[in-house]
């Protein structure tokens, strides 16, 4: 049980440190805002006693540490060659490609995204939520402030990574958080990609799946959905709800009629104009692997159900 003052002083500490974070423009105070955001996050992550929780608050940690570290390591380096502690005077390529893996790590993105899956399932479905949504708000900010500086052939390759693994590690998922999980590394990596070529874009795309994602877990919460299993059975007690969730995932995949449909195809139209047609085609490809698990879950609600 955590008290109502913990529950307080907490919640405080996770909007101030992504504020904090969000607003600097020195990087020991970017870094700071995100130390006291992931420090309030382990007690919420930890408060169900159970043996999985307690794994999933120490990868947490652990990750997000090791994150922390790469980030005062780039900074550090950065202000040493040019005497410089100032976000957007990143300059040094070996510090902007150690700042670019330090902020996928905490965001979750691949090649270094082993954390999130785990940490989703053995967590409770409001703790999931913050972490796919609150969590990446401070990191993707710090991407976009040195967006500039950072090789556009790292960020499109991670890009795609993400979405290649985000689309293949939710084939075979039967468990809820973690194909959500997926899903989320999945349009990280949209996110990512885009970033190298248009940020403002990057942003629309993540704030568009942080919309589309917030409902999809919160009416999980609400029919306590931990399984594709559930989804068939929930049908008969919340038709409205079970068919929202089919919908949303709908329009996360990015189906045309749906919302999700439009950063995508801004994206691609992007990425047509500066002459990249072989990315936009990889792009395509990766996002039928992702559509796949998004369509099943979709036809376990429409017709598994009487």
């Amino acid at each position: 049980y955590i008290t109502p003052t913990a529950i307080t002083i907490i919640t405080l500490s996770i909007i101030m440190g992504t504020i904090l974070t969000m607003s600097s423009s020195n990087w020991l105070m970017a870094w700071i805002g995100l130390e006291l955001n992931m420090l309030a996050t382990l007690p919420i992550i930890s408060k169900p006693k159970t043996t999985r929780a307690s794994e999933a608050t120490i990868k947490y940690f652990l990750t997000q540490a090791i994150a922390s570290a790469m980030m005062l390591l780039s900074s550090t380096t950065n202000a040493w060659q040019t005497g410089n502690w100032d976000i957007l005077e990143l300059k040094n390529k070996f510090s902007t490609t150690i700042m670019a893996l330090s902020l996928m790590m905490k965001m979750g993105a691949a090649p270094v995204h082993f954390w999130l899956p785990e940490v989703l399932q053995g967590t409770t479905l409001q703790t999931a939520l913050l972490i796919t949504t609150w969590q990446k708000l401070a990191p993707i900010t710090l991407m976009y402030m040195i967006s500039n500086n950072i090789q556009p052939a790292l960020l499109m390759s991670a890009g795609v990574l993400s979405m290649v693994v985000g689309g293949l590690g939710g084939i075979n998922q039967t468990q809820l958080r973690k194909t959500m999980a997926y899903s989320s590394i999945n349009n990280l990596g949209w996110t990512i990609m885009i970033m190298a070529l248009s940020p403002n874009l990057a942003i629309m795309n993540i704030t568009i799946y942080i919309i589309m994602t917030t409902p999809v877990f919160l009416m999980m919460k609400n029919t306590s959905m931990k399984t594709l299993q559930n989804l068939t059975t929930t049908w008969t007690t919340s038709t409205a709800m079970t068919l929202s969730i089919a919908l949303l995932m709908l329009s996360t995949s990015g189906l045309p009629p749906f919302t999700g449909f439009m950063p995508k195809m801004l994206a691609l139209n992007e990425l047509i104009t500066q002459k990249l047609t072989t990315l936009a085609t990889l792009a395509i490809m990766t996002s039928l692997i992702s559509l796949l698990f998004y369509l099943r879950i979709a036809y376990l609600i429409m017709m598994l159900t009487p």
